[in-house]
């Protein structure tokens, strides 16, 4: 119902800030790390928004950045994870953490997040792990970088497949990512290829 929100910051709290909208105090809850990224009291700010409407209440919560609010409205739908717990889980981890975490199976780093317990963590990637690509996690972490703009696609299979080889050797897909990044790629290269050029930058 309400996309986003953009007002004049009035006052940031623990969980939530109150932005001045047209003569309106919204209350917006918003995650830890979002929370710390806000301008000063009096600067506007745009927030992308989820209305959430229960019986005893109406609440209204906000991210930065989109994407953190697509992947917030995935969380919501695995069982047991309510809007709370979600935040939480956005507040300990970005997006990209949580999207490759589910790809890989590392349900340790989604435990990183207060009140998520293993049984929860795997629940969640079970649930999850039809929703994400590996393709579209990559070129996720790029954009989110700023190294490519949004839907540019270039992440294409043989990198992807080549960053997943990485990562089935044991590193961490962040170090993989930064070495697909890294190596002269070219499109006539396959993955194989691209994986002993990838290797070199390790």
């Amino acid at each position: 119902m309400i996309s986003y929100v953009r007002g004049e910051l009035v006052q940031a709290m623990d969980t939530y800030a109150v932005l001045d909208v047209n003569g309106f105090g919204l209350r917006v809850f918003l995650t830890g790390r979002d929370l710390s990224a806000l301008p000063p009291n009096g600067e506007e700010v745009r927030l992308h928004t989820y209305f959430l409407v229960k019986e005893d209440a109406m609440q209204l919560y906000g991210f930065l950045h989109p994407d953190d609010l697509e992947v917030y409205k995935l969380l919501l739908n695995v069982n047991g994870i309510g809007p709370k717990a979600a935040m939480g889980i956005l507040s300990a981890l970005s997006a990209d953490d949580i999207r490759f975490a589910v790809l890989s199976g590392d349900e340790k780093t989604i435990t990183k997040a207060p009140g998520i317990g293993k049984k929860t963590a795997q629940k969640l990637i079970l649930e999850l792990k039809d929703k994400f690509s590996l393709e579209e996690a990559f070129d996720k972490r790029l954009e989110n970088a700023g190294s490519i703009p949004a839907g540019s696609g270039v992440m294409n299979d043989a990198k992807a497949e080549a960053v997943e080889a990485l990562t089935a050797l044991g590193y961490s897909n962040a170090d993989a990512l930064k070495a697909v990044k890294k190596a002269a790629v070219s499109e006539e290269m396959d993955t194989e290829a691209i994986l002993k050029a990838a290797l070199k930058k390790m």
